[in-house]
């Protein structure tokens, strides 16, 4: 059951919260692709400094919803504030909720979802710091280490990173979700 997964990150990216899916899907024997708005490389944070840098296997503007079973969004403050005005970004999150596939997002990553229109009426988790704008969006925010609503899958922080994992893979071999949608 090959699989293939798109992570879409910009620079100021959580460090782990993209390294720690990659490597546990690819565990899975599946492809997972960092998608981005720049090509060559994206700059991690490290917890409290700069951390390595990554290699974009896509840009935005040759991937496609469609060439991928699922997506992931990082969180970390910097990447998704970025991602979240950038429309390109927000019309790729858009086209795997319109496909119906799983999505999954973890820390400040909810945030792009707020400005995707597709947290109203969601049950999600986040880290607290973003709780009332996700509220504020209409979503049903909860303080749980992992949230799965229709596809979308949801944690708070890097140490909910097993957890998160787990239920995204599980996600993903249930399939579309016919339930996700905007």
């Amino acid at each position: 059951m090959s699989k293939k997964i798109a992570i879409l990150a910009t620079h100021g990216f959580e460090e782990s919260e993209l390294k720690s899916p990659k490597e546990y899907l690819e565990n899975q024997g599946w492809t997972a692709h960092i998608v981005s708005p720049e090509s060559g490389s994206i700059k991690a944070w490290a917890e409290k400094d700069w951390g390595k840098e990554y290699p974009v296997d896509k840009t935005l503007s040759e991937a496609s919803a469609a060439d991928y079973d699922a997506l992931v969004l990082p969180g970390g403050v910097i990447n998704p504030d970025q991602l979240r005005t950038n429309e390109d970004a927000l019309s790729f999150v858009k086209d795997f909720f319109n496909q119906h596939k799983p999505i999954a997002a973890i820390c400040h990553g909810p945030q792009v979802l707020i400005n995707a229109g597709a947290v109203k009426g969601r049950n999600l988790t986040s880290v607290k710091a973003i709780s009332q704008d996700l509220k504020n969006a209409g979503a049903d925010w909860e303080d749980s280490e992992v949230v799965v609503d229709n596809g979308l899958v949801t944690s708070r922080t890097p140490e909910d990173l097993p957890a998160f994992n787990a239920k995204l893979v599980e996600e993903i071999k249930e399939g579309k979700h016919h339930e996700q949608t905007l």
